[in-house]
């Protein structure tokens, strides 16, 4: 049986606490998201962290699913473009100077996998391509690569920053040489387009990935369940 801690990990950088939900005694550990405004649990409540206990348990991977301030930036209505901005990049900085890491040292690795669904896909993509020194794995399943939406009215250059879809294209290729990538989606997706145009992008630039299109089935649940196994799979069996 795989063991499950609930660690409230205090960031300095938030001045809060960010809840963690660790799944797993040892593997290479896979920094996991919730999708737009999901709790921290919830890729262990609609059954994503159980469709791969089996690699969890036979300790290939170790998942650590992090609370993201989606309510407290791009979710909240009532906030303008800039704050919401402001404090995803606090978030980012977060990630970046206390919760990888953490996972580092607990883990005794330099790079870990990060993966998400949905929104969720986002902020893994968008670590993945703002820190790639760090990362090994980039599982984004449905995700969206842009935030421009819900920052509107506004040219902040931190919010070109945190579309992985614009800044890409002036990267270098080399950065990412080392990242196994998969890019997965669904001829049902609602972001299908979404994933096709960002394959491109990383197409055009010359950075190995896998896109992987599933065929008949929505954005939702049972396409990632039947997804995140088989990526695992193909990088940790």
């Amino acid at each position: 049986m795989a063991k499950v801690e609930h660690i409230p990990y205090f960031s300095n950088v938030l001045s809060r606490n960010i809840n963690v939900e660790v799944t797993g005694h040892w593997g290479h550990p896979i920094l996991m998201f919730p999708s737009s405004g999901g709790q921290y649990t919830q890729n262990t409540d609609f059954g994503l962290v159980g469709s791969v206990m089996h690699h969890v348990e036979a300790g290939r991977v170790k998942l650590y699913n992090v609370e993201t301030i989606d309510m407290m930036s791009f979710y909240d209505d009532n906030m303008n473009s800039e704050m919401k901005i402001h404090n995803y990049e606090l978030y980012m900085q977060f990630l970046k100077e206390e919760m990888i890491p953490y996972i580092q040292k607990e883990c005794n690795t330099h790079r870990i996998g990060v993966a998400g669904v949905s929104f969720g896909g986002f902020h893994a993509a968008n670590t993945a391509f703002r820190f790639p020194d760090v990362i090994s794995h980039l599982i984004a399943m449905s995700a969206a690569f842009n935030i421009r939406n819900m920052t509107p009215l506004s040219d902040d250059m931190r919010i070109y920053y945190n579309c992985p879809d614009e800044f890409m294209r002036h990267e270098e290729a080399w950065k990412y040489n080392h990242i196994q990538i998969v890019l997965g989606t669904s001829d049902w997706d609602i972001c299908l387009d979404k994933n096709k145009y960002m394959s491109g992008i990383l197409n055009e630039k010359g950075i190995n990935h896998w896109y992987d299109e599933k065929k008949w089935v929505e954005h939702d649940w049972p396409l990632w369940k039947m997804a995140f196994p088989e990526y695992l799979g193909a990088y940790f069996n």
